[in-house]
């Protein structure tokens, strides 16, 4: 994992939330939907595929751990996750809660109104939340 870094788009639009055993824990800085970033911290992936079966499977324990997490806090309708890296080819995966009431209901969020960012009290608290909700340090 020493030859990782983060893709630049990935920094500039998250908050990091800290590390599980294989990827970065981020937050997306859109209020518009609760919105987590996962990224194995292994140099030059695009795809799940590229990770061997080891990896893959603790990839879906982290994700499957970040999802409950955010269900947990926010009492979403629906969780969606993917892994797309149309834009941002870096080897992520989106874990975003939605609800039947946000602005790309029921549609993805891509595209679907413009970022918002946290006012800085309320990211505060969210990313406190999630990180000991995750038990992130």
């Amino acid at each position: 994992m020493a030859d990782w870094t983060l893709h630049a788009q990935l920094a500039a639009d998250t908050v990091n939330l800290g590390d599980l055993p294989l990827s970065r824990v981020l937050m997306m800085d859109d209020a518009n939907y609760p919105w987590l970033i996962l990224v194995p911290r292994k140099a030059d992936l695009t795809e799940v595929i590229e990770l061997d079966e080891a990896e893959q499977a603790q990839l879906m324990r982290e994700v499957t751990h970040v999802a409950r997490a955010l269900r947990e806090l926010t009492a979403c309708d629906k969780l969606n996750i993917a892994a797309l890296g149309n834009v941002v080819t870096q080897l992520h995966v989106h874990v975003i809660a939605r609800f039947r009431h946000d602005a790309a209901w029921p549609k993805p969020v891509w595209g679907a109104a413009p970022a918002k960012g946290y006012e800085p009290a309320k990211g505060e608290r969210i990313t406190a939340e999630l990180r000991r909700t995750i038990g992130l340090p």
